[in-house]
């Protein structure tokens, strides 16, 4: 086994986890609406998610563990996707944004602000934002 291809399997083990989390956020009422599913369709393509991967997680999502990444970015990031799901799903103040709370804990947000920043990314995304200043606008809610 080859450096590279240690590597592609723990990029690709990241990316099943990241859309596993995603996942657990469509599936908290049991159901994928067809927002949700199109949205994941997407998701998936863009996280080179093969079909048989795809319907793996859509059965045992549970079982990927929400890996934090290292970077604030990356972060940044998973968060735009996951408050995507949830605003994709309209259910503001419903289970998922508990869960999504849950979640951005396990991204790595800190505890203590995590309502606070549920609440800025929902309504970022809900005001149509695209990634970047998705980002700037997170990072600058510190200051």
């Amino acid at each position: 086994m080859s450096f590279s291809d240690l590597f592609d399997s723990g990029f690709k083990k990241r990316n099943k986890n990241h859309f596993a989390a995603i996942v657990r956020i469509a599936m908290d009422d049991g159901v994928i609406s067809d927002g949700e599913k199109a949205f994941l369709d997407r998701l998936a393509r863009n996280l080179s998610i093969s079909e048989g991967d795809y319907n793996q997680i859509l059965k045992d999502y549970k079982s990927h563990p929400i890996n934090p990444p290292m970077s604030y970015d990356r972060r940044l990031e998973r968060l735009y996707d996951l408050a995507r799901m949830v605003y994709v799903d309209h259910i503001k103040g419903d289970h998922e944004e508990i869960l999504l709370g849950k979640i951005s804990v396990g991204l790595g947000f800190h505890p203590e602000n995590v309502k606070y920043i549920v609440d800025k990314a929902l309504t970022l995304v809900s005001n149509g934002v695209d990634l970047d200043t998705f980002k700037d606008e997170m990072k600058n809610m510190n200051r």
